[in-house]
């Protein structure tokens, strides 16, 4: 079911096409009073998951951190109006170290995670990333790391498939537009399908700040497959 999927993930170092000097990533997993950045200099991984097989509690992925690169994300964060914080012993969740281990297997590009905000306001999220988008010209790479649709109550039940095509298809025009993709992004809610896809929009915020740092590049659709009855996309920009 998921092949489709990891195959995509396996792909992004060679669809970038550009070794990064680090990677800053969002992810759908750590919500913070303030934006947050882990800057443990060896991260451990944590294991925010239940009732998976044995051996997925005993992963490795030995990626180096970089805490250098924080000053830097906290200074560009600030001056947009964002307090920050630091936390040096939280480890990457799995919504890190999953999609890493099969986009960089050798764990060989540092990885900066930073939390989304408690609220989970997208103008909010659209803003920091907004604010983050100068990190692009200096060889980091932004990644947010989310589901475009997730909704677990409904993922396996045979029902809401209608709801997640439409929400799918208004996501993809949303993001194509540079001129108006903040705005439409905001309203996500009033979007067909919107509420449906996203009981709860944890997984939706990384997207806004990927959004939100993608400046006058168009967001391009670089996976789209339906898993479990649901249509889920994965979006690049630039």
């Amino acid at each position: 079911m998921w092949d489709g999927l990891a195959a995509y993930l396996r792909g992004i170092d060679a669809a970038v096409g550009v070794r990064p000097k680090a990677v800053l990533v969002i992810s759908g997993h750590w919500e913070a009073y303030r934006p947050t950045l882990n800057v443990a200099e060896k991260p451990l991984l944590l294991f925010d998951y239940y009732g998976f097989p044995e051996h997925t509690y005993r992963l490795k992925y030995p990626v180096p951190g970089a805490p250098q690169l924080a000053p830097r994300v906290r200074e560009l964060l600030e001056e947009a109006g964002f307090e920050t914080d630091v936390d040096a012993k939280r480890g990457l969740d799995h919504g890190v170290f999953v999609p890493f281990m099969l986009i960089y297997p050798k764990a060989d590009v540092p990885v900066l995670q930073l939390s989304l905000q408690q609220g989970l306001d997208a103008r909010l999220h659209l803003d920091m990333g907004r604010a983050l988008a100068p990190l692009r010209d200096q060889g980091v790479l932004i990644v947010g790391s989310g589901m475009s649709y997730h909704n677990l109550a409904a993922m396996f039940s045979g029902r809401g498939g209608e709801a997640a095509l439409a929400f799918d298809a208004w996501l993809g025009e949303a993001v194509a537009d540079p001129a108006e993709r903040a705005q439409k992004l905001a309203g996500w809610r009033s979007a067909p399908g919107g509420r449906e896809s996203h009981p709860r929009e944890e997984h939706l915020m990384p997207l806004m700040v990927a959004a939100g740092a993608g400046g006058a590049d168009p967001g391009v659709r670089t996976f789209g497959e339906s898993i479990a009855g649901k249509q889920i996309s994965g979006f690049q920009f630039g």
